[in-house]
């Protein structure tokens, strides 16, 4: 399993919190000090709680499992959508989608409505439309691919989310929280670490920060996915030496 490290946590400003006049009493144990009228995280304590992240990402990942991330901020959108992407993992970074768990039912409603038209254009239906009506199914596709398009093929639930900033993401992690859908996430001074199953206190402002949280969380991810291969590849082997075990003695009656 990937692991923290305390020294490039820290020359990726990990540490940065927000002023103190924003901070959440709830963040107090994750807090080391105050500088320049600033919460400073403590990054040993960081550390810890991100390699208890990893390890049940890990898990997650090995049993096949999917993890949505969810980042709409300015700061992580570019960052998360690199990091899942490489993971084929489904991903929010425009508006989040009300009732995107809670309401699954519809949001896959939308995601048909989307692959019909990609049908349609294949087939050549859509060149029997006029061209106002092309416009409109065109500008429609457009709207569901900004909002749904990295989670067209999550045909159920994910089996967990993480979230970038969950002060902004407040609807994803009550939503995922109400049906008790596990919350890893990236937990600034100003926020509720109690609203979260796995906590990593750290600056969720920073692109450089984020980006060094999410490399750790990744490679943990694609652990977990290698040991998932590998368990399969075992299997399928298992399974072929069973089936010539059996052709063997067969052929011996």
């Amino acid at each position: 399993m990937a692991k923290a490290n305390v020294k490039d946590l820290l020359e990726a400003g990990v540490h940065f919190g927000h002023m103190t006049r924003k901070w959440n009493p709830n963040m107090a144990p994750y807090i080391f000090m105050e500088k320049n009228g600033i919460h400073i995280v403590d990054l040993h304590k960081t550390a810890v709680k991100l390699d208890e992240a990893c390890g049940a990402l890990e898990k997650l990942t090995s049993a096949g499992k999917k993890v949505l991330f969810v980042a709409t901020k300015k700061q992580a959108k570019e960052v998360v959508a690199k990091h899942a992407s490489e993971l084929n993992m489904p991903y929010i970074t425009e508006r989040w989608p009300g009732g995107m768990l809670t309401n699954f039912v519809t949001i896959r409603k939308a995601v048909k409505k989307m692959n019909a038209i990609d049908k349609m254009k294949k087939d050549g239906t859509f060149e029997t439309l006029s061209k106002k009506e092309r416009l409109q199914v065109d500008r429609q596709r457009a709207n569901l691919e900004k909002n749904l398009g990295s989670i067209s093929d999550m045909v159920r639930l994910p089996s967990a989310i993480f979230v970038v900033d969950i002060m902004r993401e407040h609807i994803a992690v009550t939503e995922a929280k109400k049906l008790g859908i596990p919350v890893f996430g990236i937990v600034d001074t100003n926020s509720d670490p109690r609203k979260v199953d796995f906590v990593i206190p750290g600056n969720d402002d920073a692109s450089k920060s984020i980006d060094m949280i999410l490399n750790i969380v990744s490679d943990s991810i694609k652990e977990g996915q290698s040991q998932r291969k590998a368990d399969k590849e075992k299997s399928k082997e298992e399974g072929e030496v069973v089936s010539a075990d059996k052709d063997a003695d067969f052929d011996a009656e």
